[in-house]
């Protein structure tokens, strides 16, 4: 197996940048603010050949209210999950309670774990020697995250022939391949304004409290990837940071969580849409899933907080959904309850067939096939004079299907026929649940930038038939 190692310590002592510079990337957002980090943030990693897991998790400072007690309860998650604890320190602030804290919790676990003396920069070894030494957790291994300094003595600790890194093998003593933890499957990404229930979807979705859950906006700031199966299926749950209005947007930290929910938009194979039922439909909401269909994402919207509306409530609802979501008809609505889990299950359904519908092949027989039935049924207007002739078609992408249709003139084909086309398409093969984009090319003309060469006898033809012209016209004149 994978080892897996987790980062845990106070708020603020450096555990996002210890997680990002470990796994060569920018999947935590890092910034001079304690208690960023909220939910337990995966991530693959390789040391001299060998892979590992490491853990991101939120800070624990002992004193947490409100929503850093879930969060401390996150962290607590991971140390019983991990196979070793690198247990960060500040080595600038140096020992405190909340680190004598962490510690004892860690002794009692009797997890395998190695005291990080982070931020390096400026402090005395000796005295970091000293400070940490009480803590019971042996000799701190001094590093900078930031500036990469130290990094790979504490790997060697961590994963060398005394770490936890180990080789396992089969009943033949050969050794056994190691299962990377990485997005499987269907890739879901739940998206929606701040505080529409996304998380406890997710949540509901997974069977577990994964993610930390608060009646708070902007709860949720990292794109957190969680991979399961259900029913022997893999898919990829992606937990996402609220989006809105860019004019309400101050702080740094909200915009990189707004840049990685966007990234996990296209990333997806389909977006659930969360909209908040007792609110309804507002600017912002067409805006993001303007940003859906943009990416061409299968899509499932699920109008959450179902639960406790009268009827009448209920209807107006539905007639506003209808009236301002009619640019994407294509998609499955369901009406939930992610707190109490109604309707949650049929979520799945739809998404399998938005799924199927994005990534089907066609062959291109078939594809010429309903084109021609559909052109025969209602032909494309004349250009010029001239009918615009669509001559085949083929499957040109997917994840959305585009559908390439070649002719000529295809230039001027108007947007109205190119619905017609789409609606077709996606009547005939049955497409639920992902847009559809269809894509012209037509044949460049040979002879556009050919000229005849005229001969002599032709010239003087020209020549002869321009002065009759002119005294023709000449004479019309002088009679008037």
């Amino acid at each position: 197996m994978v080892p897996v190692i987790a980062l845990v310590g106070r708020p603020n002592v450096g555990k996002s940048t210890l997680f990002n510079r470990l796994t060569k990337s920018r999947d935590a957002i890092v910034a001079d603010v304690a208690g960023l980090t909220r939910d337990r943030q995966y991530g693959e990693a390789l040391w001299q050949g060998k892979t590992y897991i490491v853990v991101d998790t939120g800070g624990i400072s002992g004193d947490e209210q409100g929503i850093d007690t879930i969060m401390a309860g996150q962290s607590l998650q991971a140390i019983e999950e991990a196979d070793a604890v690198l247990f960060l320190v500040d080595a600038q602030t140096g020992r405190t309670a909340a680190d004598e804290m962490i510690a004892a919790h860690l002794r009692k676990r009797h997890k395998h774990t190695f005291l990080i003396a982070n931020k390096l920069d400026g402090a005395q070894q000796d005295s970091i020697l000293g400070e940490f030494s009480s803590l019971g957790l042996g000799a701190p291994i001094p590093i900078a995250a930031a500036h990469g300094r130290n990094i790979n003595p504490m790997l060697e600790a961590v994963l060398g022939e005394e770490g936890v890194a180990r080789v396992e093998v089969d009943a033949d003593g050969n050794p056994i391949a190691p299962k990377i933890v990485k997005a499987i499957g269907t890739k879901i990404a739940v998206i929606g304004r701040p505080n529409v229930g996304k998380s406890t979807l997710v949540n509901r979705m997974l069977g577990e409290d994964r993610v930390v859950v608060f009646d708070q906006a902007g709860t949720t700031r990292d794109t957190i990837y969680i991979p399961y199966e259900r029913h022997d299926k893999p898919y990829t749950l992606i937990d996402t940071a609220g989006v809105r209005k860019r004019g309400k947007v101050f702080e740094a930290v909200e915009k990189f969580s707004v840049i990685k929910a966007l990234q996990a938009i296209e990333d997806a194979n389909v977006v659930i849409f969360v909209v908040d039922a007792r609110e309804g439909i507002v600017d912002q909401d067409l805006h993001l899933l303007g940003f859906v269909l943009e990416a061409g994402r299968a899509l499932v919207v699920a109008v959450n907080k179902w639960d406790g509306m009268d009827e009448s409530e209920k209807d107006f609802v539905k007639i506003e959904l209808q009236r301002r979501l009619i640019f994407t008809q294509f998609a499955d609505l369901h009406f939930i309850s992610a707190l109490h889990g109604s309707g949650v299950g049929l979520l799945y359904k739809s998404v399998d067939q938005a799924f199927e519908s994005a990534m089907t092949k066609v062959p291109t027989k078939r594809m010429t096939e309903i084109l021609e039935a559909a052109v025969a049924e209602h032909q494309p207007p004349l250009v010029n004079g001239r009918r615009i002739k669509l001559r085949y078609a083929h499957l040109g992408g997917s994840n959305p299907p585009i559908i390439v249709v070649h002719g000529n003139q295809v230039d001027a084909v108007p947007r109205s026929y190119t619905r017609y086309l789409e609606n077709t398409f996606r009547k005939v093969l049955k497409l639920s649940g992902t847009p559809i984009r269809v894509e012209y090319k037509g044949g460049d003309n040979p002879f556009a930038d050919r000229k005849n060469a005229l001969s002599d006898r032709q010239v003087n033809k020209k020549r002869r038939l321009m002065s009759h012209h002119k005294k023709a016209e000449k004479k019309r004149k002088d009679k008037r």
